[in-house]
């Protein structure tokens, strides 16, 4: 009998060598039509997944929810079923000005400011993703067109302190270009479980937007915003596509 991870509720039969990992659990219906042989696998909490091909290449979309220790939970258990590359397509908020909604955010690294990663190991161990993940991902961007930067990104684990305006403002004149909750978590585990991780993300919220109004259009099905979204998907299945032929 096949043992079944406890939270994301996938065993070894369901596994295939990459998953894409989006923190919205809406969000699997929609890379869902971009893949083809889509099969509904799991619903749990914040874990829903499926399965699918693209372009011949079988993938895992499994949703995260909000933060680190949730997304810590789904690479160790991805890992226990055999996943070895994991791709983050998450949503972003800008910290330079030059990053515009919909624009792609490709992580090169990202600042430990979140306690999961923190909980594996100190602080000087680095959040950086997988090589050649990394390359699939800029040269995916790159041949599709697509508006995106990359550089390093701070990871976090609140919206709403009291210094956020302070906090943001200290780690965009020190050179970050946005902040996410997850990718940090990620680059670190997979690192130490010997996972390949990457992340892009797509501008939510520009430098000088408001925070709830950004999330808030994205939810609604802003243009700018749901372009980017597709456009991030587009770039991890290519990039998978990338990895797979180059094995």
């Amino acid at each position: 009998m096949e043992f079944i991870q406890p939270h994301i509720q996938l065993s070894k039969k369901q596994s295939t060598d990459y998953a894409l990992l989006p923190g919205d659990p809406g969000r699997i219906k929609r890379i869902a039509g971009f893949l083809e042989e889509v099969k509904e696998l799991a619903n749990n909490r914040e874990y829903c997944s499926i399965s699918g091909t693209y372009k011949g290449v079988g993938i895992l979309a499994v949703s995260t929810g909000i933060g680190g220790p949730s997304l810590g939970i789904a690479v160790e258990e991805l890992k226990n079923i055999g996943v070895k590359t994991l791709i983050r397509i998450g949503s972003c908020g800008a910290l330079q000005k030059d990053l515009k909604l919909g624009n792609l955010l490709i992580a090169t690294g990202a600042v430990r400011n979140e306690g999961t990663s923190l909980a594996y190991v100190e602080q000087g161990y680095p959040a950086v993703p997988d090589a050649d993940v990394l390359f699939a991902l800029l040269e995916s961007a790159k041949e599709q067109g697509f508006p995106y930067q990359y550089g390093r990104i701070r990871s976090h684990d609140s919206f709403y302190t009291d210094q956020e305006e302070e906090i943001n403002r200290y780690w965009s004149q020190k050179g970050i270009l946005g902040s996410d909750m997850e990718s940090a978590a990620l680059f670190v585990i997979g690192g130490l479980r010997g996972v390949k991780t990457g992340s892009v993300l797509n501008v939510v919220v520009e430098k000088a937007g408001n925070l709830e109004c950004g999330i808030n259009d994205y939810v609604d099905g802003d243009a700018a915003a749901m372009d980017g979204e597709k456009r991030e998907i587009i770039t991890a299945l290519e990039a998978v596509v990338k990895l797979a032929n180059n094995k």
